[in-house]
């Protein structure tokens, strides 16, 4: 796998030919919208395919997969435009294998709300270990509040990924609430009601997995947290479901900040089968505009994150999104978010050159609106994606996990499938 950045004059005729593989492969592992506009600085996934296979009348990817030592899971990462469906045509071309060889396995998390287009869930469930739909909380009594969840549920489960159950204080109204996760970590009747509550659904809806997300909480309740977690992994060790917690992005023990105080990385860390770093959100909705998880400060989490947590129990977080912000700047206002395809197109559409940050390893650029604002733009594209995948490697990780699968990014499944086999 080689990624090719655009330079001027570029186009997918000359790239192909550059680089010896044909046009129509190159569009098609890259679903380019347009293949006729190309953005200088956009980037373009190239591979070279070692074994192929061609359709023939009758076949189906159980027999070709059969007969080919493979699986039809591998067929569809390995033909990303199948997008999931297991239905093809006599003459079309299958790549069997890649000439790349993997680095590593490590595990594939991504979340998704309930309302995920049903055909962008299924192109993306070959390349996951584990999904987690979004989100339950609970009452301040400790019962589960119900989420539709059962759709995901199945479709993860007939493709042999794990549904992992996520259990957090966030509400759409309020976000996430330090007075709830309060209530539970204190009050020993409501937590008995929740356990019990979870012990009950997570078999009855065929979850694999708990994932416990609380945010915001109180200084003093740190310690309790990990307790909780720890009873949660106590409970649920017996039925082999692991306990994961997610953890917000700190690199030092003592961080300030109503973020941060509410989780000992150490004590969490010892209490949780895994943990999960949210290392994201540097770049955000209500601030200035810079890279959403610039990889210098990803480092500075993990640099951290390793010397209190065994490394073979970390998910890294990966943002599969990115923000416009109008520029310059002003306190108060929003940034937009939008998906990593979409800013290219915009780059397109505004003629706009797209630059990139060595430092932050991330894509940006600027353009002018219809009105005369001008706006700036990070995001993701897939030389950023591959600055963060090799962290796992680099320090041992157990995997990554996406937030979150709402928005397509097929060259980000490109990369993945290139680097690592996927548990």
């Amino acid at each position: 796998m080689l990624i090719h950045v655009v330079r001027p004059g570029d186009t997918m005729y000359s790239v192909a030919l550059q680089y010896g593989v044909p046009m129509s492969q190159l569009i098609q592992d890259n679903q380019l919208p347009d293949p006729s506009r190309l953005v200088v600085g956009q980037t373009l996934v190239i591979q070279y395919p070692k074994k192929t296979y061609t359709v023939c009348s009758g076949d189906t990817l159980t027999s070709i997969a059969k007969a080919n030592g493979t699986t039809v899971r591998s067929l569809m990462q390995n033909n990303s435009w199948l997008q999931g469906n297991d239905l093809i045509f006599p003459g079309q071309r299958l790549v069997i294998s890649y000439q790349q060889e993997k680095q590593g396995t490590i595990s594939v998390n991504g979340y998704a709300y309930p309302n995920i287009d049903s055909r962008l869930l299924r192109s993306s469930l070959p390349y996951l270990t584990d999904l987690t739909p979004f989100t339950y909380t609970f009452t301040p009594q400790g019962a589960l509040v119900s989420l539709q969840d059962q759709t995901m549920v199945d479709a993860a489960l007939q493709t042999a990924v794990q549904p992992l159950l996520h259990l957090s204080t966030f509400s759409d109204e309020h976000g996430f609430s330090s007075e709830l996760a309060h209530i539970v970590l204190t009050d020993p009747a409501v937590q008995s009601v929740l356990v019990a509550e979870l012990l009950e659904l997570l078999p009855k809806k065929g979850y694999r997995g708990l994932d416990v997300d609380f945010e915001y909480l109180y200084p003093s309740d740190a310690p309790l947290y990990a307790q909780f977690i720890s009873r949660l992994r106590d409970t649920f060790s017996p039925l082999g479901i692991p306990v994961i917690v997610a953890l917000v992005p700190k690199v030092f023990a003592e961080q300030p900040g109503t973020l941060y105080e509410g989780h000992d990385y150490q004590l969490l860390g010892q209490a949780a089968d895994f943990v999960l770093l949210m290392t994201y959100e540097w770049g955000y909705t209500e601030g200035p505009p810079m890279a959403v998880a610039p990889i210098r400060n990803v480092r500075q989490v993990l640099d951290y994150a390793v010397t209190v947590i065994k490394p073979e129990k970390i998910f890294l977080g990966i943002p599969n999104y990115g923000y416009d912000w109008k520029v310059p700047f002003r306190q108060g206002s929003k940034a937009k978010s939008i998906s990593n395809p979409e800013a290219v197109e915009l780059a397109a559409r505004s003629y706009s050159a797209i630059r990139f940050d060595e430092k932050a390893q991330a894509p940006w650029f600027r353009y002018v609106d219809g009105s005369g604002q001008e706006h700036e733009v990070w995001f993701e594209d897939a030389r950023s994606i591959q600055a963060k995948l090799a962290l796992t490697q680099e320090y041992g990780l157990f995997g990554v996990s996406y937030w979150n699968l709402m928005r397509p990014f097929p060259q980000n499944w490109l990369v993945l499938n290139s680097l690592y086999e996927i548990r």
